[in-house]
């Protein structure tokens, strides 16, 4: 359940262990944007106890082919690990990640690091014209797209025309 900054974490009631391991997935940060947990980033789902008891961390990647999926799930078990929870770490692509799910603190860090954030207007139609896009150093909003393909493949390669610094555009998804 998200809370008053958006960020996914323990439903109300939640036992100890549940919250213990939201406050550890709270530190694992995203590989290709290290300025983000991937709480913040809503690629956690959910953390819950299963038919055993046991942990289930249910993490869903921002793209089904995203490289970095690996290496977030070895860190999100490292984390557990390292605050004493015994957990079983899922992937699952359906309901596919959406820009949507990035919270509120998550877009602010990423503005704050030049990288524009989606609008929070839930899904567009993929034939929909692209948005505007305020450049995130000076602000103009005389940007163009320069590559469909930016620094990771969920994000698209912009450029100013005021000040001519690039800058990378999360695409929605």
């Amino acid at each position: 359940m998200p809370d008053a900054a958006g960020c996914w974490g323990p439903e109300p009631g939640a036992d100890a262990a549940v919250k213990a391991a939201w406050e550890a997935l709270a530190t694992v940060m995203d590989p290709e944007i290290p300025v983000l947990s991937v709480v913040e980033l809503g690629i956690v789902r959910s953390v819950a106890r299963d038919a055993s008891g046991r942990l289930a961390v249910t993490v869903t990647p921002t793209y089904s082919g995203c490289p970095a999926t690996g290496v977030i799930v070895l860190e999100v078990e490292t984390a557990l690990a390292r605050a004493g929870l015994d957990a079983r770490v899922s992937v699952v692509i359906a309901p596919p990640w959406t820009t949507d799910w990035i919270s509120d603190s998550g877009r602010a860090k990423l503005a704050g690091v030049g990288i524009v954030p989606p609008p929070k207007s839930g899904k567009r139609a993929l034939t929909a014209p692209d948005e505007a896009v305020a450049c995130p150093l000076c602000g103009s909003a005389d940007t163009m797209q320069i590559s469909r393909f930016g620094s990771t493949a969920c994000k698209a390669l912009h450029r100013c025309n005021a000040c001519l610094e690039p800058f990378d555009v999360f695409k929605c998804h």
